[in-house]
């Protein structure tokens, strides 16, 4: 869906920072565990707005972190 190299350079448009790629609802999303935010996916094409991300819980924050590999050098 979508390769290591294009994860590795996008970035949350709110913080600027990473995104972990995990599953929500039986689908991909793009995860700002910092935020709690998850941007959809659509189709293959990331889709980074602000007003369009998910808030998520605590409880689902939880295992959507549970799911991301383990940090490696950026």
């Amino acid at each position: 869906m979508i390769d290591q190299a294009l994860l590795d350079i996008l970035v949350c448009p709110a913080d600027r920072g990473p995104l972990l790629l995990v599953e929500r609802s039986g689908a991909k999303v793009l995860y700002n565990p910092r935020l709690h935010r998850a941007y959809r996916i659509d189709d293959g094409i990331p889709v980074l707005l602000v007003d369009e991300a998910d808030t998520v819980g605590d409880d689902e924050h939880a295992g959507l972190i549970a799911q991301a590999p383990p940090a490696g050098p950026r």
